[in-house]
């Protein structure tokens, strides 16, 4: 079908001139201007629209005869989907871990803080379990509608066939609560580690930074508590002992104008709203790359603090004991709010897959990148609450972001926050980018109806980043609502809903899958209900 509109809209003979393929000097035979008169016969007798009088089969050439004519005199061939351009299935796992792996990392010792040790391990596992079946629904949806061509089909898509506008639309709108909120997560960790990098680079000009000495690297690298109020036990002294080395006689006009929550989110306006109105984001996609690598480097880092700080354990199944966290917390919904965006990849799953070289092993790839993602989650999270020194801090103290519980000076620290600056300044104009193709395009019918249209959407975005840095730069409590929000439509109600329509129509639906899909709904609607009384 594709070939014969492209015949349609282009001549497929052209002159024999110089034709850029795999021979420099390649000619159009006679027979090619034959078959071309062919085609242009079948688009005079009705216009490409109409299938019924469309060039039949054996008049469409094959696809290394295909050729698009360019005025500079050139003919480009056309490579087609060839099967070795696809990629094996190795490749496809670490796409959907390197597109899954994002900010909520951060989060995950936090979450299991908040839900206790165990009872957190279980919630990950049975979260992981629970989003790695609703992405198989959205990812066969698609298939299950067999009177329509749906190859080129997203899940948005598929919500508007059964749902109409509502379904469109209601997918659009919680598309942007994900992207917008992984965005506002983004400038509040954006302001977090310009702060602190631009902290470390004073301490060390100025001779006041101790853990610069990279033979005693390992043995001056403590655990803080930013916020020892938070203790149980009020560990204070102990606590403020780490950070009072960045106390300075001058660093009071310092301090005015390197401001954590007064001027740094000021600081990222400059240099990221002119990012964000660029036409295009081809160029910051090539440092997409760069996830993989500031994940590689977490776990490194998390590996070599663990080694170093030893584990610190102790089971207090109900109970809340002085320094450690019961087993078992009713703060347990803020970490599946965490986990539903940190195991969210539902929109975008089926562009993924349609890249797999064997079509047949999409649900293995799925299930072993999923896999990947929750050994991953798991290493990180555990190995940071374990290896938490309690005493002499209490397990509360970790933050929803656990860089944040190591010192400014610290170096290895220090790196991990550099690069996921760079990281994150590369990856929030994509994300812009994604926002305003999806909202214009939808709205407007232009992805850049002007540059007012796209300058007054991106003011919108950046503000909402600069307040919440300034008045609650708390992104645990960000990811969870956003997590649980867009969640609820695109991980639970509408997999479920869609499912059961499609086994409805097919006379295939019974009681026990109707009410393990109700369920799911009703889980969706209690996690989000839950972030509220949290």
């Amino acid at each position: 079908k594709c070939c014969a509109n492209l015949i349609h809209m282009m001549p497929f003979h052209v002159e024999p001139r110089n034709i850029v393929g795999d021979d420099p000097q390649e000619r159009v035979s006679a027979e090619a201007a034959i078959l071309n008169s062919r085609v242009h016969y079948y688009s005079r007798l009705t216009a490409s629209s109409d299938r019924l009088l469309s060039p039949p089969n054996h008049v469409i050439p094959r696809q290394e005869e295909i050729y698009i004519y360019s005025p500079l005199g050139t003919a480009f061939k056309v490579t087609g989907s060839d099967p070795s351009s696809k990629n094996p299935s190795i490749i496809t796992i670490f796409a959907i871990w390197n597109t899954m792996m994002g900010t909520s990392i951060l989060s995950i010792p936090w979450g299991i803080k908040q839900a206790g040790f165990t009872l957190g391990i279980l919630i990950l596992i049975f979260t992981g379990l629970l989003m790695l079946y609703c992405c198989y629904i959205v990812l066969k949806s698609p298939k299950a509608i067999t009177d329509m061509d749906t190859s080129d089909w997203e899940f948005p898509d598929v919500c508007s066939f059964y749902f109409g506008k509502f379904g469109k639309w209601s997918s659009l709108f919680f598309s942007m609560v994900s992207l917008i909120g992984a965005m506002v997560v983004y400038w509040v960790l954006m302001s977090n580690f310009l702060y602190n990098t631009g902290q470390f680079i004073y301490n060390y000009a100025h001779n006041q930074a101790d853990c610069l000495d990279a033979n005693a690297l390992l043995m001056c690298s403590p655990v803080i508590c930013p916020y020892p109020t938070t203790e149980p036990g009020g560990n204070s002294t102990i606590s403020t002992l780490y950070i009072s080395g960045n106390d300075t006689s001058d660093g009071s006009s310092f301090e005015h104008w390197w401001s954590k929550t007064n001027t740094i989110p000021l600081y990222l306006i400059v240099l990221l709203l002119p990012l964000l109105c660029f036409r295009s984001a081809a160029f910051f996609a090539r440092f997409t790359f760069l996830g993989t690598i500031s994940v590689v480097y977490l776990i490194v880092l998390v590996t070599i603090k663990a080694v170093h700080l030893g584990f610190h354990l102790e089971f207090h199944w109900f109970d809340t004991a002085r320094l450690y966290v019961p087993e078992f917390r009713l703060l347990f919904p803020q970490f599946t709010g965490v986990l539903t965006l940190a195991f969210f990849i539902h929109n975008c799953i089926v562009t993924l897959m349609k890249n797999n070289k064997h079509q047949e092993n999409n649900v293995r790839d799925l299930s072993v990148a999923y896999l990947l993602v929750g050994l991953t989650y798991l290493y990180v999270g555990v190995l940071i609450f374990a290896a938490f020194p309690s005493p002499p801090l209490s397990k509360d103290c970790i933050e929803p972001n656990f860089l944040d519980n190591f010192p400014t000076s610290d170096v290895l620290v220090f790196v991990a926050r550099a690069f996921l600056l760079f990281q994150m300044i590369t990856v929030y104009p994509l994300l812009g980018y994604l926002v305003r193709v999806q909202m214009m395009g939808q709205i407007f019918g232009n992805h850049y109806p002007s540059f007012l249209h796209v300058l007054v959407l991106n003011i919108l975005i950046v503000g909402a980043g600069v307040l919440m840095a300034k008045f609650y730069p708390n992104i645990g409590s960000i990811i969870r609502f956003s997590g649980a929000t867009c969640g609820l439509a695109l991980v639970f109600v509408f997999p479920a809903l869609i499912h059961m329509i499609s086994l409805r129509r097919q006379g295939l639906l019974r009681w026990p899958s109707a009410i393990f899909h109700s369920f799911l709904i009703l889980l969706g609607m209690a996690n989000l209900l839950a972030q509220f009384f949290m």
